[in-house]
């Protein structure tokens, strides 16, 4: 039996680049001067993972519900929770009164977060510019082309969805 396809599948390869990505971007961050010193060093010694990296793309710059965020994120209200509660421990982010409902909070991003988010910014071009660099500019395009299609996926009769926002 033929087995091999377990590890050359589209699923595995995404998985494994995402991965890949992800790391480069942390890896970059550690060594970000303009980071906080222990948001630097959390992410030097791995302790910031691809999960934390969800609280830095999903979080609105004006601040974002707690559920919002899980559903941004993909995950439940409790695991996005737990992140946040972790988050607000190192500084990231606090939990803010919503304006609009009295009820709600909001994650807000601390200057240290800002800073954190300004640093994921240029740590993903960096990572970014170093794909094309690997892949080449033409296949970097058609990649990314490519996943932009692919994300924007296909309703239950075959057509294709809007795209998403970034």
């Amino acid at each position: 039996m033929d087995t091999a396809w377990r590890l050359t599948h589209l699923g595995r390869l995404l998985g494994e680049a995402a991965r890949r990505f992800d790391e480069r971007v942390l890896a970059l961050m550690a060594n970000d001067v303009e980071v906080p010193l222990a948001l630097s060093n959390l992410a030097a010694r791995a302790q910031v993972g691809a999960a934390h990296v969800h609280i830095t793309r999903h979080v609105e710059p004006g601040g974002s519900r707690l559920t919002a965020l899980a559903a941004r994120a993909g995950m439940s209200k409790q695991a996005m929770g737990d992140l946040v509660d972790q988050c607000e421990a190192w500084g990231l982010v606090t939990r803010e009164p919503d304006p609009r409902d009295a009820r709600a909070r909001l994650v807000c991003f601390t200057p240290a977060g800002l800073a954190w988010l300004e640093a994921f910014r240029r740590a993903v071009a960096r990572a970014e510019a170093e794909f094309r660099e690997d892949v080449g500019p033409e296949v970097a395009t058609v990649v990314k082309i490519g996943l932009e299609a692919y994300a924007a996926g296909r309703d239950d009769m075959g057509q294709s969805q809007p795209r998403l926002a970034a």
